[in-house]
């Protein structure tokens, strides 16, 4: 009796929080769907636009017509054949991913090391860490070019990864989530008989897969979008990035609008795709990452 009469206390009470659809709140909830529609739709449109003027014409892509008389597939392999986009996708795969792996080796090993070491100074080291965030990366262009450049490094593909496998956004990340993992793991490591490399291998990672996958998607992102910094190292076709080849669209003797769309659709469709694939470990490690510890 006293299970059965929980159980009908408990479904009155869920009964009881089930307010009816009321025409006030029914009008409240289309609103608010109404309204985020609108704000999708303005966020899709840049996107949509692209794709719809790269299937114009020359002439309907330069008078700005909404819609296409006729679909011009063909702009797609003539901008695929404009430059060596296959290289540049080539050179860009490499970079992003070994900017990535050497990006997840220093920031764990760094987001570790001010979580849960004790070392003279951590947190004055961790406070000019982020103070280094508050600084324009175009204030930093012409010192980091000397070093390059004093390194032997311009026209190489040291130039591209080298200075992106730290990330002190992405050692912000981890360690706010190595903060938060509870102290009984850590002890219970501890006690069977564990190092640091080895709990951070076997206990923390494990555990950190969420945060993990913000990180690579945020390294990966900034990788395959960089176009200011490839520009100012290097000067050869053949390690260029591919953010570099739709510049070949954009002079004063090319004025075909429709082909850098298509180009700028292909070159924005693997992200795309990336992105819908990781997003929901993209959101969780933002939220289990947050401002915790």
């Amino acid at each position: 009796m006293t299970a059965q009469s929980s159980s009908m206390r408990s479904a009155a009470i869920t009964a009881g929080r089930r307010q009816p659809m009321t025409p006030g709140r029914l009008v409240s909830r289309v609103a608010i769907y109404l309204v985020l529609s609108v704000g999708a739709l303005l966020a899709a449109f840049p996107f949509i636009w692209m794709v719809l003027t790269s299937l114009k014409t020359q002439q309907e892509a330069l008078r700005f017509t909404i819609l296409p008389k006729v679909l011009q597939w063909h702009n797609y392999p003539d901008a695929w054949h404009a430059a060596p986009f296959g290289r540049y996708f080539f050179n860009t795969i490499v970079i992003a991913v070994l900017v990535v792996v050497g990006m997840l080796f220093t920031s764990t090993l760094a987001a570790y090391a001010f979580a849960r070491l004790n070392f003279w100074g951590k947190n004055i080291i961790f406070a000019l860490f982020l103070a280094t965030m508050m600084i324009p990366f175009e204030a930093t262009l012409i010192p980091n070019y000397i070093i390059i450049n004093r390194l032997h490094w311009y026209n190489t593909f040291l130039a591209l990864i080298v200075p992106w496998t730290a990330s002190v956004f992405s050692i912000f990340l981890l360690r706010q989530f190595f903060v938060a993992v509870p102290q009984d793991l850590y002890d219970a490591a501890a006690l069977d008989g564990c190092g640091h490399f080895r709990t951070l291998w076997s206990v923390v990672l494990p555990l950190a897969r969420a945060p993990l996958a913000a990180t690579i998607i945020f390294s990966f992102l900034g990788s395959w979008n960089s176009l200011l910094w490839p520009l100012m190292v290097t000067s050869k076709e053949s390690i260029r990035p591919l953010q570099l080849g739709l510049a070949v669209f954009v002079n004063a003797d090319n004025n075909d609008p429709q082909n850098l769309m298509a180009a700028s659709v292909f070159t924005i469709l693997p992200i795309i795709i990336f992105y819908f694939v990781a997003q929901r470990q993209f959101i969780e490690g933002i939220a289990s990452s947050g401002l915790k510890g």
